[in-house]
């Protein structure tokens, strides 16, 4: 092949890549994220968000999970965080931007509302199943009393009898 042969198929391939790439339409970056996407009840969940690349403005979030919320600008996203009441009821909830230039986007929290145990488990021997001395508690001393009964045992027969043998 000839130098100007391989300067066209190059040119050929050029302004292939360049007018067959498909143009960017509005609303591609258009999204909603909520983090964790499930959560307890009572706990806080950070909400990040783009508004096709409108991010200067301030957009809404609305969800059933904890009302509304105003997202604001914070390092080329839309950025805010909230808390779901300890009362929410568990369950999956759409969770809406609207952004001002009129993009919208949706995700999904989950919502879980799990008791809280109180105490530890009641496991047998452990010290945080129960209230005051436990089991635990009498073991060690236990444990403390066998060691030295064993300790005095040993310097006891340990002792040279004084005397002569016969």
């Amino acid at each position: 092949m000839t130098v100007r042969a391989v300067l066209t198929v190059l040119g050929v391939l050029g302004a292939f890549v360049l007018f067959a790439g498909a143009p960017a339409r509005a609303g591609e970056n258009t999204f909603i994220e909520v983090t964790p996407n499930s959560a307890q009840a009572g706990t806080r969940v950070d909400i990040r968000a783009s508004c096709d690349n409108d991010n200067n403005r301030q957009a809404d979030v609305q969800s059933d999970a904890f009302g509304r919320v105003v997202l604001r600008p914070n390092n080329g996203f839309l950025t805010g965080a909230v808390t779901i009441p300890g009362n929410k009821q568990a369950g999956d909830y759409s969770v809406e931007l609207r952004c001002a230039n009129g993009g919208t986007a949706t995700t999904t929290l989950t919502v879980l509302n799990m008791t809280q145990p109180s105490k530890g488990p009641n496991t047998g021997a452990g010290g945080t199943a129960g209230e005051g001395r436990g089991t635990g508690s009498l073991l060690l001393v236990g444990g403390l009393v066998a060691a030295a009964v064993a300790a005095g045992f040993g310097a006891f027969g340990s002792r040279r009898q004084t005397g002569t043998r016969s």
